[in-house]
């Protein structure tokens, strides 16, 4: 009898309030294994609370986020014990922030930004982890010569490339992205997203980007979902999405892209 595969999250009504401002509402989805889901919208439309709520670095106000765990089976990010869910974010999860200086120690160097990564899930071996890391800065693109260097000499494309490098060298199951291209130029930016793509596929892994630029969401994203004030308005397969919206409000995202 064949599997059928099981979904790497289930959210389930995710609502988060600020008091009496709602940064989400009633939201519920599936993410399945290699798939990615691209969540889009304008600034203030509720694209960043959600990340947060999902990847276990803000408490919902309601609704739950479970997650299809290797070490501890199905369980609710917000429901574990605390050392429960610290240690699925050094494991089984990861998070790229926008600004790659939110995710990298500038005091230490790449290699041992890499290193303290490793350590964090029992890696004791000099050798072997100079290895590991030597081994995922190629995998993003830098030269190994700079492994001892401090981030705070890379551009801010490196530093982006290094702070991927430290999410994925534990072999998460799950990667949240916020804005993983902002701030960065047009030409890096391509470099970036051709990186991410190939890694994506070639790892399988499963991913939540949330990005205000459709011509990312487009390159990268399975599937769409596209918020106002907190809510899903839209939600489809991302060239269906973008080639033929439905709902008003992404009619007007899509038509200011093309205008722009």
């Amino acid at each position: 009898m064949t599997t059928l595969p099981q979904p790497m999250i289930r959210v389930r009504d995710i609502t988060k309030k600020y008091g009496e401002m709602i940064g989400c509402k009633d939201i519920s989805f599936d993410l399945w294994p290699g798939e990615v889901m691209g969540i889009v919208g304008e600034s203030g439309s509720g694209k960043s609370t959600l990340l947060g709520c999902l990847s276990g670095r803000l408490a919902p106000t309601s609704g739950n986020v479970g997650y299809a765990s290797r070490e501890f089976g199905d369980i609710d990010v917000h429901g574990c014990a605390e050392p429960v869910r610290r240690k699925l974010l050094r494991t089984e999860l990861g998070v790229v922030h926008q600004n790659p200086r939110d995710g990298l120690r500038l005091g230490v160097t790449a290699g041992a930004n890499l290193g303290e990564r490793l350590m964090s899930v029992g890696a004791r071996h000099y050798g072997n982890i100079r290895a590991e890391a030597l081994k995922w800065l190629a995998e993003v693109e830098i030269d190994a010569g700079r492994i001892d260097h401090f981030p705070k000499t890379f551009s801010g494309g490196m530093q982006q490339r290094l702070q991927i490098a430290c999410n994925l060298i534990t072999n998460p199951r799950i990667v949240f992205m916020d804005e993983p291209t902002g701030g960065l130029d047009v030409s890096v930016q391509a470099k970036l997203l051709d990186l991410l793509r190939n890694l994506v596929s070639r790892l399988g892994l499963s991913v939540v980007i949330v990005t205000h630029d459709l011509a990312v969401a487009r390159l990268l994203a399975h599937r769409l979902m596209v918020m106002q004030r907190g809510e899903v308005v839209e939600t489809g397969l991302t060239d269906q999405v973008l080639d033929d919206p439905q709902h008003p409000y992404t009619q007007l995202l899509v038509s200011s892209i093309l205008q722009a």
